[in-house]
């Protein structure tokens, strides 16, 4: 168990880090454009859309990371108001919800990045991108947030009431009983 989480985080944190470096070449690319429109009257004709796409990489590739260390945003509603068993089997539920809902998207796009391929559907843009790549980011970033919610998922059924919290939660407790 302890080796196959530690794959799966491993595999968010490598996401984390393309999005990352996605974000600084968006950023570079937009500084470019401006340097192309202010000092030359041109430009790259292409900005929008790789923003776009950029955008759209990066909140996918970077679910499972903001999972791993709690960050994501929750509600909760009823989860501060319970405790012990019923807590936990609310996260239960949650995570299974969230797992079924996760793997219609992923067999959605799926199909979608397969019919590009065998379709060659390009955007009809300037760059003609194949629209698997973009597609098929989105696709590994829900393939990354599947396996990084089903390890949460088995946290919580089979860990114990430490190992099921977050790692940033679990880290910032540990250095709180330190002190």
């Amino acid at each position: 168990m302890r080796l196959l989480q530690t794959a799966i985080f491993a595999l968010s944190r490598l996401a984390g880090g393309l999005a990352g470096l996605l974000l600084v070449a968006m950023v570079l690319h937009i500084l470019l454009e401006i340097v192309l429109r202010a000092f030359f009257s041109t430009s790259t004709f292409v900005l929008d859309e790789f923003v776009g796409y950029g955008v759209a990489a990066i909140t996918f590739l970077s679910l499972g990371y903001t999972l791993e260390h709690g960050e994501l945003i929750r509600v909760n509603l009823l989860l501060s108001r319970s405790r012990g068993w019923a807590r936990r089997a609310l996260e239960v539920l949650a995570a299974s919800f969230t797992l079924a809902l996760l793997t219609f998207l992923g067999w959605f796009f799926w199909f979608r990045v397969m019919r590009h391929v065998t379709r060659g559907t390009v955007s009809s843009s300037i760059a003609q991108v194949p629209m698997w790549i973009p597609e098929g980011l989105v696709l590994l970033g829900l393939g990354l947030f599947w396996l990084q919610m089903l390890a949460y998922l088995l946290r919580m059924l089979f860990g114990s009431s430490d190992q099921a919290r977050p790692l940033a939660v679990r880290g910032a407790r540990a250095a709180d009983k330190q002190e």
